[in-house]
């Protein structure tokens, strides 16, 4: 195996998103975009309660992009202008393309707030090339055992294969272009290598743990977090040297120029004026908030 060279080591500092504290590994001062990736939040661990619920995101607007939930722990609930109602659990992800417009709400049921627990996820904003912006919308629920599974040969490392292709095994989620997206969970001591296409930009985001990539950087969580690879190889390895959790990221990108504000992604100033015209209008449709 060829070995993808390391572009970027990359912070993700504390943002402030509303009542919201997160992790912004993507974008950065030091990593402006990933094509075809634009934004990547890990939002907790948060401690949910009767009395602390900072985790309800009301009925809000997207266009242009597709966000992805990769759930870690705990438990939400989903909703969306489509008709759209499912409850999203650890290890589950959704997939929403967002297209030409959709709202959605995300939140703890009512029943993990009663009973507390925690919350600990990553969004992700993954672009839609220019001919896909304005496609319909869409929504998959992904359920954790539904995912194939490749496991190391020292049984170490299990790789959910989300999206994409590895090892001959294919993700039960069906993508509008061609990007991989794998959740890892890596026992110490154990090793793994990722192949993905030399054409693929290739991130590696840990959301804890130690691991060492490519025999050379050891990745620490409250550091650097998350590596940008060159597209020079065929894959990555890791070592693990403590108990961890990543999310490996891969895509062709689009090269095509990025507009955005809010929640909307778009090629030019005139399409997002032309989203906020018809979100107003009630082009996007229309949720309730309950």
């Amino acid at each position: 195996m060829n070995l993808n060279t390391i572009k970027t080591v990359g912070r993700a500092d504390f943002v402030n998103m509303g009542p919201i504290r997160l992790r912004q590994p993507l974008p950065t001062s030091e990593i402006d975009g990933i094509d075809p990736f634009v934004l990547l939040h890990h939002y907790g661990p948060y401690d949910i309660s009767e009395r602390n619920n900072p985790f309800d995101l009301g009925p809000h607007p997207h266009r242009g992009f597709e966000p992805v939930t990769f759930l870690f722990q705990g438990e939400q609930l989903h909703r969306d202008s489509l008709g759209n109602e499912s409850v999203v659990r650890a290890g589950d992800v959704q997939w929403t393309t967002a297209g030409r417009g959709i709202i959605h709400a995300e939140k703890p049921t009512e029943a993990f707030v009663k009973q507390g627990g925690t919350i600990e996820g990553i969004q992700l904003w993954l672009n839609l090339p220019s001919d896909k912006k304005m496609i319909p919308a869409q929504y998959q629920h992904g359920k954790s055992d539904e995912f194939p599974i490749v496991i190391s040969t020292d049984g170490k490392v299990k790789t959910k294969v989300v999206a994409g292709h590895l090892q001959n095994k294919k993700g039960i989620i069906n993508t509008q272009t061609a990007v991989n997206a794998f959740m890892i969970d890596a026992k110490e001591g154990g090793k793994e290598s990722i192949l993905f296409p030399d054409i693929h930009q290739g991130l590696l985001y840990l959301l804890k743990g130690d691991v060492r990539v490519n025999g050379q950087h050891n990745l620490q969580l409250d550091a650097d977090q998350l590596i940008q690879f060159q597209q020079d190889g065929d894959g990555i390895s890791i070592e693990v040297t403590s108990d961890s959790q990543l999310l490996f990221l891969s895509g062709e990108p689009f090269n095509e120029p990025v507009a955005t504000y809010g929640p909307y992604v778009m090629n030019t100033q005139t399409e997002l004026l032309e989203a906020m015209r018809d979100y107003q209008m009630g082009k996007m449709g229309f949720l309730p908030r309950n």
